[in-house]
């Protein structure tokens, strides 16, 4: 790209690299399996241009890796880690890019590792760690854009327009890069080649590649603007402005902000900066743009202040100031890396999170409705499943012979229906089935079902629906989320409506 990665990342750099990569992977595997990563390969076992929830791309190279290195928590480890490793890299060239010396890359390199949420991102199989990759290319490319006649430009606005076709085809928020891109477009010199065809060729390329998934969505119902329409009304926090500005601060790590509020300041106003100050256009409209959502939303575009703080901190740290102000500040940086580490690294066992986090003082933070526990969210939803698991198989062999044969597996959220399907097939149990984002649409499995197990559902409501409701037993892992304690697994018999008209009830896209 234009900073030419591969001949300036300096030993600094790839030393964070590695050591992203070392620790998500040595680490990591010590926790159970997220809720979402047992989504990810149920969706994997149904290959399609598009889901409820995400577009097609982080799930087709999910099925293909499987096809190839199986799904254990280590080969689901692997590459998003991997990932995370390219964001130092790529995040360090940026930094070049911008016209950042050895100690700026070097400097930037170890701002990523003391930015938790990256940590965090990458921790678990999403496109979320995908996600990171394309903004940073295109920053990159935009980067080369800013710097080169129109006539020239023709091969890069191409590249790009395949970078944000493929981004599109992991995340839809790519949609906020793509007008950030516009905003620059208008609002800088690289109006000049808006009267060129580069522009216009890159959006042509990014919606043909894109184009498959928007099919998907007409022919279903546009599923995914209600999954996104219902988690802003009903599930997802909402921080207000001053709310998700401090949680970027938290999430980056407080001593961060020390260089990346600086950075954006310098990025926007200053001279020096103004080759990239379409990045800093970029980072301003992705705010915008993510401001009533979660604050991870915003973390791929945060990386632009980052590395413009790295720039305009060695250019304060420059001769006549003593030479040894620069490798203290990395020992600093480093230091405050290591604070938070365990919070989104498994480095110590689950129990002591809790306490750790007192001790630091930092309280589990909420990005949805739902009330917290021991660890936060990220951390707690990996405790459970197995458990989970074990009281649906109970339930299962305590049915007659002839009642499995009438009798399907239903969970309340597609975290506990892909946990019970993964762990599940060593103890016999059917494909469980879900009223949950994509497992709707694959439907109820035997609509003539007379028996159903629940998992996760109020014994309440089911009484409204069944003639006969049997409690088993609920989840009692301490470490797990409350709301996956709060129901019971429920044998539920003969039921009141028939039960295609229960299962199209109770669909749930959030």
């Amino acid at each position: 790209m234009g900073s030419k990665l591969s001949a300036d990342v300096t030993r600094g750099a790839w030393f964070c690299a590695f050591a992203f990569f070392g620790l998500q992977m040595a680490f990591g595997p010590r926790y159970p399996i997220f809720r979402d990563e047992f989504y990810y390969l149920a969706c994997a076992d149904h290959p399609a241009l598009g889901y409820v929830d995400h577009p097609p791309l982080s799930i087709l190279v999910l099925a293909s890796w499987r096809a190839i290195f199986g799904d254990s928590i280590y080969s689901l480890r692997v590459l998003p880690s991997l990932a995370g490793g390219l964001v130092v890299l790529l995040t360090s060239g940026l930094a070049g890019a911008m016209g950042g010396g050895t100690f700026a890359r070097t400097l930037t390199s170890v701002s990523v590792l003391a930015a938790p949420t990256v940590f965090g991102i990458t921790g678990f199989y999403s496109m979320n760690a995908f996600d990171f990759l394309f903004w940073l290319a295109a920053f990159h490319l935009v980067l080369r854009l800013s710097r080169l006649e129109p006539e020239a430009a023709m091969p890069v606005w191409g590249q790009l327009g395949v970078v944000l076709g493929l981004g599109l085809l992991n995340k839809i928020s790519v949609l906020v890069l793509g007008a950030g891109i516009a905003a620059v477009l208008i609002l800088t010199p690289l109006r000049s080649h808006l009267l060129k065809r580069g522009p216009w060729i890159a959006a042509g390329i990014a919606l043909a590649l894109f184009a498959p998934h928007i099919v998907w969505q007409i022919q279903n119902d546009w599923p995914t603007a209600e999954f996104i329409r219902n988690a802003a009304r009903l599930k997802n926090v909402s921080l207000g402005p001053w709310g998700f500005f401090a949680s970027q601060i938290l999430d980056f790590g407080p001593l961060n902000a020390l260089f990346w509020i600086p950075g954006l300041l310098w990025l926007l106003f200053a001279k020096r900066s103004r080759p990239s100050r379409a990045l800093g256009i970029i980072f301003v409209v992705a705010f915008l743009g993510f401001m009533s959502g979660k604050a991870y939303y915003l973390a791929p575009a945060m990386l632009v202040p980052l590395a413009a703080g790295a720039v305009f901190a060695e250019s304060l740290l420059s001769p006549p100031r003593p030479a040894g102000l620069r490798p203290a500040v990395v020992a600093v940086l480093l230091v405050s890396a290591a604070i938070p580490l365990p919070i989104v690294v498994p480095l110590l066992t689950a129990d002591r999170v809790g306490p750790y986090m007192q001790t630091i003082g930092i309280a589990p933070k909420q990005a949805e409705r739902s009330a917290l526990g021991i660890l936060p969210q990220h951390l707690a939803d990996r405790f459970g499943w197995e458990e989970l698991t074990s009281i649906t198989a109970t339930a299962w062999r305590s049915l007659a012979d002839e009642e499995r044969k009438s009798a399907i597996i239903v969970g309340d959220n597609y975290g506990e229906t892909a946990a019970v399907n993964y762990y599940g097939r060593k103890l016999g149990l059917p494909t469980a089935v879900s009223q949950h984002n994509n497992f709707y649409l694959w439907g109820p499995g035997n609509p003539q079902a007379t028996v159903v197990i629940t998992i996760g559902q109020s014994v309440e409501d089911l009484r409204g629906s069944f003639d006969e409701v049997q409690p088993v037993a609920a989840m009692t892992n301490p470490l797990a989320m409350p709301y996956e304690r709060a129901d019971p697994v429920v044998i539920c018999r003969r039921p009141k409506r028939p039960l295609l008209a229960l299962w199209a009830e109770g669909k749930k896209f959030i």
